[in-house]
């Protein structure tokens, strides 16, 4: 699995959306790298991961980050989801618990796929497998993943380079994931909720109710839509690195 891995200290796992990589991190790297040893790996498929050979599903995603914490000699580590990285954190609190020492959910919700989104998902995996991703995937998924749309054209090219097979594979992934509530309440962690006040995606009553369901501190960023962590690093990193130092 690519990964980065810089800086020194708590490891954190920092995971991030779909169709992106870890290059949506760039703009907070280098100031959490001065608190945290930060690990930001392409989740498979996506990047400079290659794409799994088993059958589409987050549990594989999430075995092969407890893989990766092994290789790097990581045994427990705060890990941060953003969107589809929330998912791949809550099927890591479903499968290895122990290796996660605190966690940070944003822009991501605890419920499964509705039948009609799963649908969806399916739809736009065949299609990537049919037509490539450029320049539909880009242009059909920038206006939900950013509030202000200046910001469209730094990401586009991440999008524009994913590999069709593994956009696919995870869309598809995304879909069979299942509800994840039960696996919230019975969290005993600190966690803490970051989500954008205009995320097109996921309002931010998604944020509220993982707060709730795990006791989590939320903290809504005014200005973002569904990704705080790229589109207003300010306010993400006002609201993770105190929460870090704790």
């Amino acid at each position: 699995m690519h990964h980065t891995d810089t800086g020194s200290g708590t490891p954190f796992l920092l995971l991030h959306a779909f169709p992106l990589d870890s290059r949506m991190w760039d703009p907070v790297r280098a100031e959490l790298s001065e608190h945290v040893r930060l690990i930001t790996p392409d989740l498979p498929g996506l990047g400079r991961s290659p794409v799994p050979q088993a059958p589409p599903s987050l549990e594989t995603t999430a075995a092969d980050l407890v893989r990766l914490l092994d290789d790097l000699g990581v045994e427990r580590a705060v890990v941060g989801g953003s969107s589809l990285g929330g998912y791949v954190l809550m099927a890591m609190l479903r499968a290895a618990p122990e290796r996660i020492s605190g966690a940070v959910f944003i822009g991501t919700k605890a419920t499964a796929d509705t039948p009609g989104a799963a649908a969806g998902r399916e739809t736009l995996a065949r299609r990537a497998e049919a037509e490539g991703v450029v320049p539909w995937l880009a242009e059909s998924t920038l206006p939900n993943l950013l509030h202000d749309q200046t910001a469209a054209a730094a990401l586009r090219p991440t999008i524009d380079s994913q590999p069709p097979a593994g956009v696919a594979w995870t869309a598809r992934a995304m879909a069979a994931r299942p509800d994840s509530r039960e696996t919230l309440r019975a969290l005993d962690l600190d966690a803490l909720v970051v989500h954008g006040a205009h995320d097109a995606l996921m309002p931010p009553e998604a944020g509220r109710d993982i707060a709730d369901l795990t006791g989590a501190r939320l903290h809504v960023v005014p200005t973002a839509g569904h990704l705080p962590g790229h589109e207003t690093p300010r306010d993400f990193l006002d609201a993770v690195v105190p929460w870090l130092a704790r």
